[in-house]
């Protein structure tokens, strides 16, 4: 159970967060309880949905991005967003078992996919302290500096709802995978 309180349907929702949480809904053909539980704060819920739909309009595709987010779940430890994210990678992004397994490891079969996990993990265990070398590796699978940024934000995207959903402990509402290791 939730260690914060996670408004049971739209309509439970702050009334200031139902017209967001109704187009998470129409987007997603359903509200996780992530959402809900960050709906306790429009503002917050606003925030996060801005820095979300910006970024999936950036150069990384979505795969990328998935991949990214299982990378950076697995390492903070974070079961609620590597099973969502496993989950979407899986069923909507059509990434198989094996790549989801690897990307778990901060690996991917794409060599380009390859680079940006690497250089994603990199930031997260150096807290953003990466070296030229690591930035000269993300640069030599071909990414320029805007692809850079956004793989830096995507960390931070997903460090965020990490620590969200380990602190309120939330209801895992996709099919739940068990953490490998917790950093």
């Amino acid at each position: 159970m939730s260690r914060l309180s996670t408004p049971e349907t739209i309509e439970a929702a702050p009334a200031a967060a139902r017209s967001l949480l109704e187009a998470v809904k129409a987007k997603l053909g359903l509200v996780p309880n992530f959402y809900r539980l960050v709906a306790n704060s429009a503002a917050g819920l606003e925030g996060l949905l801005g820095l979300t739909e910006g970024l999936a309009k950036g150069a990384l595709d979505a795969r990328t991005r998935e991949r990214i987010a299982v990378a950076v779940a697995e390492f903070n430890g974070c079961g609620y967003c590597l099973s969502a994210h496993a989950y979407i990678g899986k069923n909507l992004l059509k990434l198989d078992d094996a790549e989801i397994a690897a990307n778990r490891d901060g690996r991917s079969s794409d060599r380009r996919a390859d680079a940006a996990l690497r250089f994603a993990l990199e930031i997260v265990r150096k807290r953003g302290h990466v070296s030229d070398a690591d930035l000269s590796a993300v640069r030599a699978a071909g990414f320029g500096d805007a692809e850079i940024i956004e793989i830096i934000l995507h960390v931070g995207l997903n460090t965020l709802t990490n620590y969200v959903n380990e602190i309120a402990d939330t209801t895992i509402n996709f099919p739940a995978l068990e953490l490998r290791r917790v950093a």
